[in-house]
């Protein structure tokens, strides 16, 4: 249940700090993609179109400096769902010599479903993408009973419902509270927020349908 109540100062407090989040220089481009991911998940991106934009933009592919499944899918998807133009090649580095993903990815619980999400973004002709959508699905399949609770609530949820095919608001609620089980204060910033979001949503849906039904 969402309890907030709407503060309009907390509110714009909030916005302005997760806008300085996504617009702040740092070296570490998986955080920043962390981050726009957390704020896309959350349902709030709409509040800041131009800063993911602008920061998406710097994640050219020249200058990348991650090289773990994780970093490497999430910023894939983060770039192909914006619109990027992005080669799928870029999953090659995962095989192993006779050409079949590696087993040990398996072991990156994180790094297999952001590979299974970046697969669902795949264009026809993408062998890679749909071997790595294959290899993602039937592995995270059996590792349902293998990981925590948490994990594998998370897992189920990915497998019934891509993001790709997820609706916004109901994601939001989703991860609102998946988020709260997280202590990480960055997390806590935006969950605040996303919250508020919402609460303040519900009223203008409310103020739209007493209006309608009148």
């Amino acid at each position: 249940a969402m309890d907030a109540t709407i503060d309009q100062d907390e509110f714009e407090a909030l916005k302005q700090k997760i806008k300085n989040m996504l617009i702040s220089p740092t070296d570490k481009s998986f955080q920043k993609l962390s981050l726009i991911d957390a704020v896309q998940r959350l349902g709030v991106a709409y509040h800041f179109e131009r800063e993911i934009e602008d920061e998406l933009e710097k994640l050219s592919p020249d200058e990348y400096d991650g090289n773990d499944v994780h970093s490497v899918a999430l910023r894939f998807r983060l770039l192909r769902q914006q619109g990027y133009r992005i080669s799928c090649d870029i999953f090659g580095g995962f095989k192993d010599d006779r050409g079949k993903f590696k087993v040990s990815l398996i072991n990156d619980v994180t790094g297999m479903l952001n590979l299974y999400e970046a697969a669902h973004l795949r264009i026809r002709g993408e062998d890679i993408l749909d071997e790595a959508l294959a290899f993602t699905t039937s592995h995270l399949e059996s590792m349902v009973t293998q990981v925590s609770p948490q994990l594998s609530d998370e897992i189920l949820h990915a497998l019934n419902r891509p993001i790709r095919r997820g609706l916004p608001r109901l994601e939001a609620v989703y991860y609102i509270d998946l988020y709260s089980r997280d202590d990480s204060k960055d997390k806590a910033i935006l969950l605040k927020f996303a919250k508020l979001d919402f609460c303040m949503l519900q009223v203008i849906h409310r103020k739209e349908l007493s209006i309608i039904t009148e």
